[in-house]
């Protein structure tokens, strides 16, 4: 196994319900739009046989240790050993997992996903002393060993990468260590996974017509865009009271989860957890920087956006519930079918063989559509699991968002498929930081075919205004969430205690500060650090800016170039980790290391206000 998060590549985007009333059953939910989780295992006693045998392996790790600087074949078979318990183990993870997201209440899922889980640090534990021992042997070492050994050149780049982290890889005994205590480190996380998804209830509110509104996750959102101002303002309240009433708690979860990425930082002597977070992709600290400079040096067109919402929506103040809700009435239903659709359409540009593979992905199972009772909140793609197709999970309520994360998560999808497709176990996965730019250049073209089509002036207004709102949520704020994380981190690496208090009024303080002085920070949205999950990723959030001005450039270059650019951004989904992601991204055209994508984004946002005022 050759990286720690293979299976963390999901994506949570903010989810969209629609309609009151109680969630469907799941037996009430078509097959169609249901996973077919038979693709991983055709039943369970199969999954039990794959995990006996991985638990067996797991002992034979023994026999290879202490002997792969003795021979190039040793070394070599201890690769393709390790390579096969990773593929049934990756396996077996991907099938525990998909289960229990499908009810979070289900006890036997919870227990399947529970033995992998343990089974997964054993057989990281025992597996540990390949690195160390790899290092031992030099770069020159292995170098010498090709010629013994020509099938050890498919591990070239991963050995280039080994010896790239050798001063952060401890001895083998450390290494083990660190591995039985990932289980321990997961334990904030899956705390916070389980109360907020499981556990947490939240107060219903009343709807037009005086009737319950059941809330949840999903729901929160869609009430966020409706033009009842009232019944939005209550489901926000409503909603964050849950979060506010346990603040203590996840303040101690939050903590925990920094405490643990710090101390494992700190134990493989990175100078900070965020250097160690970017490390693991070799990505320069100064992209991260150059971002959070970049959009703190440009706050103008994000406040030119406040001030003209504020003003179209005819209010004196203006609120965070207030930020979602469209300034037209342009909110047509999409079901499902007809949301496939249009994601094709959009991508026709991408040619055949592109649209081909998501038309299987919607023939043959591959999503999960429907929110269901204690069906995980949000939306991902299961990322990359060697020799079986991913999955996508989906909360799909028939509103225009939904279009935008089937089509994101679908760019998610075929990325892990092509790479499946096209490289070696060793190098059939990606970095976070590329993979937010194959779901976002989807949502780009999506938004580009919708505008180029629409049927009006009006209707070109309300497309605007959407990807006005996506360069706010998924560039300037999770911008915003970037600088809140690397602020907590510096404060708790400088020992200072992080109360509830103290995580808020960071929070409002940059809230303010990127909204401007027309927003009306609530108390409630101080607290929306409790609810956000990948504050538990470890300075994970600011690939979505970077990836969607990455998107954003590779767009254009589509739009310019044509088939070539077609052909290059198709070898990037193809690449997997089989270089280092910058330099993988280099070959589109578009350098992360530089300002450029950026500011390119925010010169697009003012051309987007520009064209909004003109047609308004």
């Amino acid at each position: 196994m050759y990286t720690e998060n293979r299976l963390k590549n999901f994506y949570e985007p903010e989810p969209n319900l629609a309609n009151g009333g109680k969630l469907p059953a799941r037996d009430q939910i078509e097959e169609k739009y249901k996973w077919n989780l038979k693709d991983i295992y055709s039943d369970e006693k199969l999954w039990n046989e794959d995990f006996i045998w991985v638990e067996k392996k797991s002992s034979e790790y023994k026999k290879y240790e202490g002997t792969l600087s003795k021979s190039s074949e040793a070394l070599h078979d201890c690769l393709k050993f390790d390579d096969e318990v990773g593929i049934k183990l990756e396996r077996l993870c991907l099938y525990a997992s998909l289960s229990k997201d499908l009810d979070l209440k289900n006890t036997k899922q919870m227990e399947l996903d529970g033995k992998i889980k343990i089974l997964y640090t054993k057989v990281m534990a025992a597996n540990s002393f390949i690195r160390p021992e790899i290092l031992a042997i030099t770069r020159e070492g292995i170098s010498k060993m090709y010629a013994d050994k020509p099938e050890l050149k498919l591990y070239e780049h991963y050995f280039d990468d080994l010896f790239r982290a050798a001063e952060h890889t401890l001895s083998k005994e450390q290494e083990e260590i660190l591995a039985l205590a990932s289980e321990v480190r997961d334990v904030p996380y899956n705390v916070f996974s389980l109360l907020t998804n499981a556990d947490m209830k939240f107060p219903a509110a009343k709807d037009a017509g005086n009737n319950d509104y059941e809330v949840s996750h999903a729901r929160f959102y869609s009430a966020l865009y409706t033009p009842d101002r009232k019944f939005r303002e209550e489901v926000y309240k409503n909603y964050y009271s849950s979060f506010m009433n346990f603040s203590n708690t996840f303040a101690a979860l939050l903590n925990g989860a920094l405490k643990s990425n710090i101390f494992n930082a700190r134990a493989r002597k990175f100078n900070s957890a965020r250097e160690a977070a970017l490390s693991n992709n070799n990505i320069p600290v100064a992209v991260y920087d150059n971002l959070v400079n970049a959009v703190n040096g440009n706050f103008a067109p994000m406040h030119r956006w406040t001030t003209l919402k504020k003003k179209m929506l005819k209010l004196k103040e203006l609120h965070p519930y207030d930020s979602y809700v469209s300034l037209f009435s342009f909110n047509p239903e999409y079901k499902f079918e007809k949301g496939k659709k249009i994601v094709l359409d959009s991508l026709e540009c991408m040619g055949k063989d592109y649209c081909s593979s998501i038309q299987s992905a919607f023939d043959n199972r591959w999503l999960d559509v429907y929110e269901t009772p204690n069906k995980r909140s949000g939306a991902y793609s299961s990322g990359t699991t060697f020799g079986v197709h991913p999955y996508v999970l989906l909360n799909w309520t028939d509103l225009l968002n939904d279009v935008f994360t089937l089509t994101h998560e679908i760019g998610h999808n075929m990325h892990s498929y092509y790479t499946g497709l096209n490289q070696p176990y060793v190098y059939a996965n990606y970095s976070i930081f590329l993979a937010e730019i194959a779901s976002t250049f989807n949502e780009s073209l999506l938004l580009d075919h919708l505008i180029n089509t629409a049927s009006s002036s009006y209707v070109k207004l309300a497309l605007l205004e959407k990807y006005l709102n996506n360069i706010t949520t998924t560039f300037y704020r999770q911008t915003m969430f970037a600088e809140f994380e690397q602020e907590v981190y510096k404060k708790a690496e400088n020992g200072e205690g992080l109360t509830p208090e103290s995580f808020s009024n960071l929070y409002r303080d940059l809230y303010q500060k990127y909204w401007g002085n027309e927003m009306i920070v609530d108390k409630e949205e101080e607290y929306t650090w409790a609810r956000i999950p990948h504050f538990y990723y470890n300075y994970y959030v600011y690939q979505y800016a970077t990836g969607f001005a990455a998107s954003e450039a590779l767009v254009q270059k589509i739009k310019n170039e044509g088939s070539s650019a077609v052909e290059k951004y198709l070898e990037f989904l193809k690449s997997g980790s089989s270089d280092y992601s910058i330099n993988i991204l280099k070959r589109t055209g578009v350098d992360m290391t530089t300002t450029e994508p950026f500011t390119a984004v925010i010169t697009k946002m003012n051309y987007c206000l520009d064209q909004m005022e003109e047609l308004l």
